[in-house]
C-alpha cells in the first residue's frame, strides 16, 4: 500500500507540470512530466512484482 500511495502522490505532484506543458507549451515542464512518468512506470512495476510474489506465496 505504501508504494500505491507514492503513485498517487507522484500523480498529484506532476499535475501542475502537465498543465504547463499542454496548455502553456512549457518544454521544461514536458521534461519533468517525462521523468515523472518514468518514475511512475518503475513504481508500477515494483507494485506488480510485489503483488505477484504475495499471490504466489499464498498458494
Amino acid at each position: 500500500m505504501e508504494k500505491f500511495s507514492k503513485v498517487k502522490e507522484l500523480l498529484a505532484a506532476v499535475e501542475a507540470d502537465i498543465e504547463k506543458f499542454y496548455n502553456a507549451g512549457n518544454s521544461a515542464a514536458g521534461t519533468r512530466v517525462r521523468k515523472a512518468m518514468q518514475d511512475l512506470k518503475n513504481l508500477a512495476q515494483e507494485i506488480r512484482t510485489e503483488v505477484t510474489e504475495k499471490k504466489n506465496a499464498s498458494k
